[in-house]
């Protein structure tokens, strides 16, 4: 399994890297396969926390809704068919805060709001019987009337 970004190495590596303690760093990293710098900070790590493992990995920042945790989650309470979009609307009026499609779901998620996808495209109960064209178009078969769309196949 090969190193991914952000991910500590494996605690064997640690402790063996850490055994070789009177070589030179660089000797010990050639030997081991890993950075200068990763041998320095886990001497460093030893001599001053008296820790072999790695520290924990923190994101300083806080998410960007947050403060707003409380006002979305009323929201979404008293409007539970509201769309993402129409959340982000409702909040850059509401609030100030403009922010993106993603920004808004992960927002949702964090707070355990599920949102029932919605498509613009009509269900197979016989709503474009009633929206005429405009189903026609949205379905992606052509703009046309209703016959027209049963007359031709989905595939072609």
């Amino acid at each position: 399994m090969a190193w991914r970004r952000g991910q500590a190495l494996g605690q064997d590596l640690r402790d063996r890297v850490l055994a070789d303690a009177g070589r030179p760093a660089r000797a010990v990293a050639a030997r081991f396969g890993v950075s200068v710098s990763y041998v320095v900070k886990a001497r460093q790590r030893l001599r001053e926390t008296g820790e072999a493992t790695p520290g924990p990995q923190r994101n300083h920042v806080p998410p960007r809704l947050a403060p707003h945790a409380e006002a979305i989650r009323a929201e979404v309470a008293s409007r539970p068919s509201a769309t993402v979009s129409e959340l982000r609307a409702w909040l850059a009026a509401a609030h100030g805060a403009v922010v993106s499609h993603a920004a808004m779901w992960r927002a949702l998620d964090r707070l355990d709001l599920t949102r029932k996808n919605v498509w613009p495209a009509p269900s197979a109960s016989g709503l474009c019987d009633l929206a005429g064209a405009v189903c026609a178009n949205v379905s992606g078969l052509g703009v046309g009337t209703p016959a027209k769309m049963e007359s031709r196949a989905p595939w072609s």
